[in-house]
């Protein structure tokens, strides 16, 4: 018998604002407990709604080695990023280190993250992120693989870390990008690739957003779900109550429809150019 959720397959792809093209999410967290249970059935809708490829995200050593695990098994369609959250940063340690430093040389891994610097939970100290942030942007120079990151509230301290290290690192995406205008300028004089996720789709959230991803250049912009989060508010309701209102790559279409929106853009253009953007970004065939 099929759940709620494999009986909104059929759906979410006719109603798919990008179904028959191929677009890839930069970041979704698929090691979540929450797709546990229909983890086949959620990659069958994202194929349908037209997600080509999944950058599954690792924020603590054993999400990293189910993202690695979960690549091996998907080949060509799921790659992994390996790293430790800001709100796990009182784990960093030098075993911890060598650790990821083993995984980063997988070649599941297509990137190193997601870290960096979080103020709005503080579920380590400053100091403690800020060590484990140094430690993982080394490991990023060291490896010569991109650099996913994370930053909420903690701005100041977050860029003058990474403009320390900017020159010796390779291409850095700021992902699920929520700050201010004048914060995306920075990030971009910085040569960052910002990602956009269905925050920019929240009608009481997103509304700065709404001007500030006009501002993000082409060969700049990369679209993600942050998946099981940030459920994009612009999806039908049936579909969304399908799926418990749970965020899963399958609604990654919604989230490029409001940029496009947002932007003036042709949708189908914009799913082409963003796909680009992360094969390249990535090096994903």
């Amino acid at each position: 018998m099929l759940s709620r959720r494999d009986e909104g397959t059929d759906s979410l792809s006719a109603a798919s604002p990008a179904a028959g093209l191929e677009l890839i999410d930069i970041g979704a967290n698929l090691a979540h407990e929450s797709f546990h249970a229909d983890f086949d059935a959620m990659l069958a809708r994202a194929r349908a709604a037209g997600v080509a490829r999944i950058v599954v995200t690792g924020s603590s050593l054993d999400s990293a080695r189910q993202a690695v695990e979960l690549a091996r098994r998907h080949r060509g369609f799921l790659y992994a990023t390996a790293g430790l959250h800001p709100h796990h940063a009182a784990e960093w340690s030098d075993e911890l280190a060598a650790q990821f430093g083993a995984l980063a040389r997988q070649p599941e891994v297509v990137s190193l993250g997601e870290c960096g610097l979080d103020y709005f939970r503080n579920f380590a100290t400053h100091e403690e992120q800020r060590r484990a942030f140094a430690a993982q942007l080394a490991l990023a120079v060291a490896a010569g693989k991109p650099l996913f990151l994370h930053q909420r509230d903690a701005h100041g301290d977050f860029l003058a870390m990474l403009r320390e290290h900017r020159a010796q690192l390779g291409a850095v995406v700021v992902h699920c990008f929520t700050d201010t205008r004048e914060a995306l300028h920075e990030y971009l004089a910085l040569d960052c690739h910002i990602g956009i996720t269905g925050w920019i789709c929240d009608e009481r959230r997103g509304t700065q957003l709404l001007e500030a991803v006009r501002d993000i250049p082409d060969q700049r912009l990369l679209i993600e779900t942050d998946a099981p989060y940030l459920l994009p508010h612009n999806a039908p309701k049936e579909l969304t109550r399908a799926l418990h209102r749970r965020n899963e790559p399958a609604l990654l279409p919604w989230v490029l429809r409001k940029i496009a929106q947002a932007r003036g853009a042709d949708e189908q253009a914009l799913a082409r150019l963003t796909a680009a953007n992360a094969r390249r970004f990535f090096g994903l065939p």
